[in-house]
């Protein structure tokens, strides 16, 4: 369960964190002193990047050495990733800086939600810039690793709920509730609605047209030699392929990320970043793909939900979600019997 306990202290502070700025927003709405819980937020904001900007800053001065404190497989990958999310995260914070991004984004500057939301964009750059400074490769084989000598798999069904059931407290917390909003007001600022029969076959149908869309596509890029690559198959088989192995597994991947990731990245981030910016976090959050092909499939059907929660609603969009992720767990696992009944 250490997979599951990591996931809880990961999104602990950043839930803490979009909570105390919504409650000094509600002061600020109040005509209340608001400073104390915008300030904590910010703080924390600041302190967090600061030590991954010094982390950063370690693996970058001790790079190739017998110092470092982690072997990478591209040491400036590992430090730039890690410098420059820090500081731009940082500088997000600053409303001057807030007003240049409102230009393009539809955000308010003097919003302190808004403003922590948008330094918060900085940690899906985070995690790619270690996966990419480690390697895929070398993250597959450490996983592998682990797996043998504790016999536990390195992302558990428990771990996998645990992450989307706090992907959707995370998403509630983030636009109001318990601070500032009722839940309903919160589920209808999401865009959580009880679907119409149209739309239940709007959610199914495009989902069944997008498997055979992704597969004509890889089949493609495979064919010029563009696929995706042997690090990101055998990184996303470590982690992904246990959950493909049995029918609960199967459906698990498609029910948790869309009560998971649809509230939070097409329920309460595109209205404020837009179509385009919310797929693109919606893409890196994926850092398991690197940068490949597959994280290319990733924005588009980022693309693809955000415009279905445009025109319908976000229960369309986790329709969608659903029933395209379980479609290919259902194929990956037809695909391994075959591969398993040949002599």
């Amino acid at each position: 369960m250490s997979d599951v306990f990591g996931i809880f202290v990961i999104f602990s502070p950043l839930i803490l964190i979009l909570f105390l700025a919504n409650w000094g927003e509600r002061l600020q709405q109040q005509g209340q002193p608001a400073m104390a819980p915008v300030a904590v937020s910010y703080i924390s904001l600041i302190l967090a990047y600061g030590a991954t900007f010094l982390i950063g800053l370690v693996f970058l001065l001790t790079a190739g050495s017998a110092a470092s404190p982690i072997q990478a497989a591209s040491p400036l990958w590992l430090s730039l990733g890690l410098l420059l999310p820090s500081v731009v995260g940082v500088l997000l914070l600053l409303k001057p800086v807030r007003r240049l991004v409102a230009r393009f984004i539809p955000l308010d500057p003097d919003h302190p939600v808004h403003a922590v939301a948008l330094s918060l964009t900085m940690l899906p750059l985070l995690a790619l810039g270690f996966t990419l400074g480690i390697g895929l490769d070398a993250l597959a084989a450490q996983l592998t690793q682990q797996t043998q000598v504790t016999g536990a798999e390195p992302f558990s069904l428990a771990a996998l709920w645990a992450q989307d059931i706090l992907f959707l407290l995370t998403a509630l917390i983030g636009v109001g509730w318990l601070s500032r909003r009722s839940l309903g007001q919160t589920l209808v600022r999401l865009g959580l609605v009880l679907p119409s029969g149209r739309q239940v076959l709007i959610g199914v149908g495009t989902a069944l047209l997008l498997v055979p869309a992704v597969i004509l596509l890889e089949s493609a890029f495979n064919a010029i030699g563009l696929g995706v690559g042997q690090d990101v198959e055998s990184l996303t088989e470590v982690l992904m392929g246990p959950l493909f192995a049995t029918p609960f597994g199967i459906l698990s991947v498609g029910l948790a990320a869309a009560i998971g990731e649809e509230p939070i990245f097409r329920g309460a981030l595109l209205p404020r970043f837009g179509l385009l910016l919310s797929s693109v976090i919606f893409a890196l959050v994926h850092s398991q793909y690197g940068i490949s092909l597959a994280t290319l499939i990733v924005l588009g059907l980022g693309l693809v939900l955000g415009i279905l929660r445009q025109r319908t609603n976000t229960t369309t969009a986790m329709i969608t979600h659903a029933v395209y992720n379980s479609s290919l767990g259902v194929l990956a696992y037809l695909a391994a019997q075959v591969v398993t009944r040949q002599p």
